[in-house]
């Protein structure tokens, strides 16, 4: 295997929002490719509990964009007021603007991917993190897979504020919990680079909590 292709795999897969073309559209087949993938990681008792909605429909994804936008609008403002002067930072501005980006055109994203697990949440630590941890490799699979065909996406939990909206207009079960939702579109830039992060040695600990590893 070659590490060095797979290293920058692994650390340039960004979260996109303000480079995602909003008018070529995204091949059935690429898509497909990527699901298959996103089946071949990791699963819980191999349970392979995921189910994946996309979403291609105008009408379907005008619907989701309103919920959508409605959280998405409420969250940054309610951060906006709780930051107060610290938003004008140039790290934390451009965070804000490129929130806001897809907030605005999200209707115009060819395809939607919804990730859901069947079952609900219980409220305990130990049985929600299998829960969760069920689908959230797959996710990761997925976006992965998109990145090394040229596109990019990332996992958005805006519209699970309006979760059971959500599901009386895609259909879906009173009993699968939707994860979030995925928007998929190739990108207007051909590469990315490695973000910038806290240094391991102040986060990660060997044998307790606060040693340095």
């Amino acid at each position: 295997m070659d590490t060095s292709v797979t290293d920058h795999l692994l650390s340039t897969t960004r979260s996109v929002r303000r480079k995602l073309d909003l008018d070529r559209p995204v091949e059935p087949e690429v898509l497909d490719e990527c699901l298959r993938l996103a089946l071949q990681a990791p699963t819980p008792g191999n349970q392979q509990a995921w189910r994946w909605l996309v979403v291609r429909d105008q009408g379907v994804k005008d619907k989701l964009a309103e919920l959508f936008r409605r959280a998405g609008n409420a969250y940054l403002e309610a951060n906006a007021a709780a930051l107060g002067q610290a938003i004008t930072e140039p790290s934390v501005a451009r965070a804000f603007a490129s929130g806001q980006h897809l907030i605005d055109v999200i209707d115009r994203v060819p395809v939607y991917v919804i990730p859901c697990l069947t079952g609900r949440p219980s409220g305990d630590n130990a049985t929600d993190a299998a829960f969760y941890g069920g689908i959230f490799p797959a996710v990761w699979n997925f976006q992965l897979a998109l990145r090394s065909r040229g596109l990019g996406s990332t996992l958005t939990t805006y519209h699970l504020t309006h979760e059971a909206e959500a599901a009386e207009i895609l259909g879906i079960p009173s009993d699968v919990t939707q994860i979030g939702l995925v928007p998929v579109a190739y990108t207007t830039v051909p590469d990315f680079k490695p973000a910038s992060r806290v240094p391991l040695s102040e986060i990660a600990y060997l044998d307790g909590w606060g040693n340095t590893l």
